[in-house]
């Protein structure tokens, strides 16, 4: 029976008002005309009856009598304001007190009114709406607040994605524009070299053919004519004829082990500067990070303060894999000069010889599982602290001096991997113990990750 009498409770549109008072001649004057006014109404005689009440019904307002036997009116307040199921319900207290304190201390604990004893109908009634009226406009405007406050943050959220997504394609437009001139121009450079470098090294093993010739001739002058007159013994003493013989096959080696340099380098700037186009086509990686090493090339060298700089490969079997080569060695320039950038800072402070002792230290390693491919580059720089690890793949974020950095390195980088080629992207480092960024992609041209995606770590 209790639980229909509360069903019935529940589904009465009538307004509901807990009336919580000792007296029971109170309580029927109350009651009777409350219902009478057209409220439902619910009857407690002590404070820790209501409070036993409230677990099961929510009222639209407590008409509160200040003074009971056990928990007064104050205590019992206190203990609905405390409660997040109770605290917004408007109580009124019933009292026959007028003294101002009491009205203080009732207000303060959380009443909203006071109504005085013996009862005056009409005002009961008028502050009992009054209050109603006030806590639904209350309950009215927080929910206009949320509503409004709920539609405000996703506007903001959304004007923060389209930010970073045209942050994104200003970079990736910038970045696309600059790799294309380069490419250009690099590939024009190399073309021009390529023949003049053809010609010398296509003439080289010919000089030397022709040399071994006249050198040959020499010799079997000097055999048939043993003793040659002054003047010709004059010359061969002035040119230093023995030492020409020696030195000059020795200088042709030479020309033709630096034309096949430049011809390595016309290559390696033909392969890291390829032109992307809209479809990903095969992709030989380890051919893509040898040109880029290649050309790094000047900064891995020893100089006065400082060894080389010493690449370690550890390649797999790697098939070629379907991608934007273009952009695969722009990633790869980008993590091995932020690797060397790193390692330079390491140095700071040490002696060439302190340094010899504890070389500085790229590795790239790759293998292959299933249908992924992973890189790996890990360096013995000077690391990354937490913090610093947390924001290296944000739009505009350095670490390095003003003019040395433009923060659009790294977050490229994330774009490239994850973006446009579906992969992922993680860094694993520490203060003092190096750096390590993993690479995964997959072989086959994979559907392109959503570009709010963010980096595993």
């Amino acid at each position: 029976m209790t639980h229909d009498k509360n069903l019935d409770m529940v589904n009465d549109p009538r307004k509901l008002i807990l009336v919580v008072e000792d007296n029971l001649t109170n309580v029927k004057v109350l009651f009777d005309f409350l219902e009478s006014a057209g409220f439902r109404t619910l009857v407690a005689q002590s404070g820790e009856s209501a409070l036993e009440k409230l677990r099961f019904i929510s009222p639209d307002l407590i008409l509160l009598d200040v003074m009971m036997p056990g928990m007064n009116g104050f205590e019992t307040c206190c203990r609905l304001k405390a409660s997040e199921a109770t605290k917004d319900i408007p109580i009124i207290f019933m009292t026959v007190l007028s003294d101002e304190a009491d009205r203080v201390k009732g207000l303060t604990s959380g009443a909203v009114d006071y109504i005085t004893k013996p009862f005056q109908q009409e005002e009961v009634l008028a502050r009992i709406k009054i209050h109603l009226e006030l806590s639904h406009l209350k309950k009215n405007l927080e929910q206009l607040v949320a509503e409004r406050t709920a539609e405000l943050t996703k506007a903001l959220e959304q004007l923060q994605r389209s930010q970073r997504e045209l942050q994104q394609s200003q970079v990736q437009l910038v970045q696309s524009e600059k790799m294309s001139a380069l490419g250009q121009l690099v590939a024009g450079v190399a073309h021009e070299i390529n023949n003049p470098v053809g010609f010398i090294a296509g003439n080289v093993k010919h000089a030397q053919n022709y040399i071994q010739d006249l050198l040959g001739l020499i010799e079997l002058y000097q055999q048939k004519f043993p003793n040659p007159d002054a003047e010709i013994e004059a010359k061969m003493t002035s040119i230093d004829l023995n030492y020409l013989k020696e030195d000059l096959p020795k200088l042709l080696a030479s020309m033709e082990e630096g034309a096949a340099r430049i011809h390595d380098i016309s290559t390696s700037l033909r392969t890291f500067s390829r032109a992307d186009i809209n479809d990903k086509v095969p992709f030989n990686v380890h051919e893509g990070i040898d040109s880029t090493i290649l050309l790094l090339k000047h900064r891995l060298k020893a100089n006065e303060n400082r060894p080389e700089i010493q690449i370690v490969k550890d390649y797999g079997q790697l098939p070629e894999i379907e991608c934007f080569p273009g952009q695969l060695n722009q990633v790869f320039m980008n993590l091995l000069a932020n690797a060397i950038d790193s390692l330079e800072e390491s140095n700071q402070g040490y002696t060439f010889a302190e340094i010899e002792a504890n070389p500085n230290l790229i590795i790239i390693k790759t293998t292959s599982q299933g249908d992924r491919i992973t890189i790996c580059i890990t360096d013995n720089g000077v690391g990354m602290s937490d913090e610093v690890k947390t924001r290296i793949f944000d739009h505009l974020f350095t670490t390095k001096p003003v003019g040395h950095g433009t923060g659009l390195g790294l977050s490229i980088v994330r774009q490239i991997i994850l973006n446009n080629h579906g992969g992922t992207l993680q860094v694993h480092s520490a203060p003092k113990l190096g750096a390590e960024f993993i690479i995964s992609i997959p072989i086959k041209n994979p559907t392109p990750f959503d570009s709010t995606t963010t980096p595993e770590e």
